[in-house]
């Protein structure tokens, strides 16, 4: 008797990821070898800005004139190194294990079109008109709400300072990320630096990322069942 065996290929090398962390780091080098003040107008230009719609006349005349666009080149755009290496550390904490789950365009649809719901959430929820609005904070979010949507009882390594020492402990990825995104919830009314961090956007990343993740679980799993020769 033969039992015919389903092949399993070779998962494909992810490349999503990894053209996202090279465009966000050379994008962020590019404008950082430009003078000073062709860096601003770039950031003026290119970065999202609070008050732009405000009016439905304004949000048609913005997708008129390609204005829009400025919610999705927002997210190639930081401050310093601190906010880039910031960002460029949770994209590969938790772009990668959703880029193998999901798939490379399903993870570019989902970095994109997060990040720019998340800009859009912080120039409508910005009281100062002409705050500029840039990085990709909100983009990572919604892939850590994806995470938390595809991989509930997944756990999470974190080191402790504990005293001389550094203790490495693995914890409910659940409980981690509840507690950043409630403190994205405070921070949003009376957070550090308040004006200044759009944590606004990071809240309506993570929603749009978790409910990206629910809508696409059907085919996540066929995706992921093919992969395994099923």
């Amino acid at each position: 008797m033969f039992v015919p065996i389903p092949p399993r290929d070779k998962p494909p090398l992810p490349w999503a990821m990894p053209t996202v962390f090279v465009a966000l780091w050379g994008c962020f080098v590019v404008a950082s070898l430009l003078p000073d003040s062709s860096q601003r107008r770039l950031l003026v230009e290119w970065g999202a800005l609070s008050g732009d719609l405000r009016s439905w006349a304004a949000a048609w005349a913005s997708l008129a004139d390609g204005h829009l666009a400025r919610l999705v080149t927002a997210l190639f755009l930081h401050a310093d190194w601190a906010h880039l290496i910031g960002n460029l550390l949770f994209l590969l904490i938790f772009g990668a294990p959703a880029e193998r789950a999901m798939g490379p365009w399903r993870f570019l649809a989902l970095f994109l079109l997060g990040g720019a719901v998340a800009n859009l959430a912080a120039v409508l929820a910005i009281d100062r008109p002409d705050r500029l609005i840039i990085g990709a904070s909100g983009a990572v979010s919604a892939l850590i709400g994806a995470y938390l949507a595809l991989f509930p009882s997944a756990r999470l390594g974190l080191v402790l300072p504990l005293g001389l020492f550094l203790q490495f402990v693995r914890m409910p990825a659940a409980v981690l990320i509840g507690v950043w995104a409630g403190l994205q919830l405070v921070y949003t009314f009376v957070g550090p630096a308040f004006g200044a961090v759009a944590w606004s956007a990071h809240l309506a990343g993570f929603a749009f990322g978790g409910a990206f993740a629910v809508l696409s679980r059907g085919a996540i799993k066929r995706r992921m069942k093919r992969g395994h020769g099923f």
